[in-house]
């Protein structure tokens, strides 16, 4: 599966568009991420911790993306956006979004 930030692909027409497709997660922060963030905001670092997180919500938005599109026949998804949101009380989830639109080629 071809997925492609650009709305199409060079030297690869575009067949058919078979509509939107989506992937979004939503992640809670933990209490003891959030403990050695604020260490490390104190001390100076990376926040390796919630750096592994939103990889791995990342990754998981793109798999349900590209899930959606094989359930639709594609062979590419193209002019995807990713979206990064804080929802919850106070701020307290992370919500990872991509979209785009599946196409065959």
């Amino acid at each position: 599966m071809i997925i492609s930030t650009t709305p199409t692909l060079e030297g690869r027409p575009i067949r058919d568009y078979l509509g939107i497709v989506t992937g979004e997660v939503i992640v809670g922060a933990n209490i003891f991420k959030d403990l050695f963030a604020n260490i490390r905001d104190i001390v100076g670092g990376r926040a390796g911790a919630y750096e592994s997180t939103l990889r791995d919500a990342r990754r998981q938005a793109f798999a349900e993306l590209e899930a959606e599109a094989l359930r639709l026949g594609a062979d590419a998804v193209v002019a995807v956006d990713i979206d990064y949101e804080v929802v919850g009380q106070g701020g307290s989830m992370l919500m990872v979004s991509v979209s785009g639109t599946a196409v065959q080629l």
